[in-house]
């Protein structure tokens, strides 16, 4: 390991979805096929959570939205985040590079894959078994404050306008989810 480096976790190589997808399958492999999350320990409830950042940071002793974010971590794996204070033009812009890094061809992508072993890059992050339930969907996931944290063949090699707006983000914000 680099020196300065920490290692987030690790995740085995599992096939990257935009290539399944391209193959025809009378169904979908069983391992992408997870429950219901509206019938999830007696949670009925079809509306993904949304966790409030200002109530999130607020002073209070028994804070019900830390309580919202552990349940909304536990029961559904994600959640939309409001009140962040990065500006929705921002997003916005951000969010077009994204997707166009996904549209790049899977040799394109294969630049920012995860190395073996770690979890920041393009791929799947966090599979820690052959038999784990996985996403119907790729992700990229990176480092990016502190600087001194980061993988060196991610950020500055990522395709120029996606690579700008990332930067742009952190200079206007100090914290940041990708």
């Amino acid at each position: 390991m680099e020196s300065g480096m920490i290692k987030l976790g690790r995740s085995l190589k599992v096939p990257y979805v935009q290539e399944l997808a391209k193959q025809k399958f009378a169904s979908v492999p069983p391992r992408y096929i997870r429950p219901d999350p509206t019938k999830l320990h007696g949670v009925s409830t079809e509306e993904i959570p949304v966790i409030d950042m200002q109530r999130l940071l607020s002073d209070e002793s028994l804070n019900p939205e830390l309580e919202k974010l552990h349940c909304a971590c536990k029961e559904w794996g994600f959640f939309q985040l409001i009140n962040h204070g990065v500006s929705s033009s921002l997003v916005d812009k951000l969010e077009l590079e994204i997707q166009k890094f996904f549209n790049l061809t899977i040799e394109e992508k294969m630049r920012f894959a995860q190395e073996p072993g770690d979890v920041e890059g393009y791929g799947q992050a966090f599979v820690v078994s052959e038999e784990q339930k996985l996403d119907w969907g790729g992700m990229f996931y990176m480092v990016a404050l502190p600087t001194h944290l980061r993988k060196p063949h991610l950020l500055p090699n990522l395709p120029l306008p996606f690579r700008f707006q990332v930067q742009e983000n952190l200079h206007t914000h100090s914290y940041h989810c990708f």
